[in-house]
């Protein structure tokens, strides 16, 4: 039987990604569901081509324009947010891709959860802002959580026919585009400099986690979660060739790696054909040409949003999910030359000073402290606007 497949975000990176490895194997995959959030033009070029049962564009205003484009054709035309929420739980979708950018991924991950639904993670700020919550509604349903992100995906290939739990996990890190740069070099870094990443392509808000260094820390978190461990025994190393993408230590001493060109359709392709491998045309890896793997210690002076991240998860509760807000705030701001590079740490880290604690959050706790934490991060950006 084919796998109806869901892509929430099909217009991002992750998406028309995905879009590519399911077109491969058109006799296992079978796209029912495209959603975006504004980016209405390409939504429309997809739905055209894939010919999935139906569409979501969330932003209302461009629901005209796709519904008239796609007027002739046998889709469905959606909008809204409720939407995406609604059609997730659909018969004909098995797994629901979750590659929406950073906290709007949240409700719609909850609800094919409680549907049911396979889930193929690529959104990590879901597990940031309401890890608890999550896991515990998946392990209620039944409905499996099947990772993404390169370091997440290798480590749950690591682990598959493993009978032993892990004793470290270890998180790879490409250090970035600014890697080599002093503390003193990063007041000055552009826009442009900071997304110019050396070895991965993805979207903007990923690429400037990366430069921070931010993403280590939202990954950290994820594999908390996902994998059952607690926040001192992930450790991150910096590995600038970006070859392995993480690693699993045992309690024998024996680590295992999972290794292959930076290539995202791997991880992604692996995620919606679980358990099965399909053919990937990917670059193999030629170990004589690399001729060595590097690895170093992160400088947490450098990179403080990594402490941050320990430093939140460790505190528990609501406040991962403010620090995530915070940076997604921090980072749209930087993104549009509101702030510096090095003040989204800063944003951050005071508005995880200023967040009211709360031990056991629901998700109303979860919506609440995300937009409180937006509030208090778009006074502050004002703030260092004003100087």
């Amino acid at each position: 039987m084919r796998r109806g497949i869901a892509i929430l975000g099909s217009t991002g990176s992750i998406g028309t990604q995905a879009i590519e490895v399911c077109l491969r194997h058109p006799d296992i995959f079978s796209i029912e569901l495209l959603t975006a959030k504004q980016n209405s033009k390409l939504l429309i070029e997809q739905a055209l081509k894939v010919q999935p049962n139906a569409v979501v564009i969330a932003d209302e205003s461009k629901y005209q324009e796709v519904n008239d484009a796609l007027s002739g054709e046998d889709i469905k035309v959606f909008t809204g947010i409720e939407s995406v929420n609604s059609l997730v739980q659909g018969e004909s979708i098995h797994i629901v891709l979750t590659a929406m950018v950073g906290f709007s991924g949240l409700e719609p991950t909850i609800s094919a959860i409680k549907a049911g639904k396979a889930i193929a993670l690529a959104n990590k700020e879901t597990l940031v802002a309401a890890g608890d919550l999550v896991i515990s509604l998946a392990k209620e349903s039944g409905s499996p959580i099947i990772p993404v992100d390169s370091e997440h995906s290798a480590i749950f290939q690591c682990l598959q026919g493993e009978r032993s739990k892990a004793e470290k996990l270890i998180l790879t890190a490409s250090g970035g585009p600014f890697l080599k740069k002093s503390i003193k070099d990063l007041q000055n870094v552009t826009i442009s400099d900071t997304l110019n990443h050396p070895n991965w392509k993805m979207g903007s808000k990923v690429t400037v986690d990366s430069a921070t260094m931010m993403n280590k820390g939202l990954e950290m978190i994820e594999a908390k979660w996902l994998f059952n461990m607690k926040p001192e025994d992930i450790d991150i190393v910096i590995h600038p060739q970006s070859i392995i993408h993480s690693m699993v230590q045992f309690k024998d001493g024996s680590v295992t790696a999972q290794m292959s060109s930076p290539d995202m359709k791997l991880p992604i392709q692996y995620a919606l054909s679980y358990p099965n491998r399909l053919e990937l045309n990917t670059k193999r890896i030629n170990f004589t040409e690399i001729g060595r793997f590097d690895f170093m210690e992160p400088d947490r002076e450098k990179f403080p949003c990594i402490s941050i991240a320990y430093d939140a998860i460790l505190k528990g509760g609501n406040i991962p999910c403010a620090m995530n807000a915070a940076n997604e705030l921090a980072v749209e701001a930087f993104l549009r030359s509101d702030i510096q590079f090095t003040s989204i740490h800063k944003v951050t880290q005071e508005v995880v000073n200023g967040t009211m604690f709360v031990a056991k959050p629901k998700l109303s706790d979860i919506i609440d402290t995300d937009r409180t934490a937006r509030i208090e991060a778009a006074e502050i950006i004002n703030k260092l606007k004003a100087k």
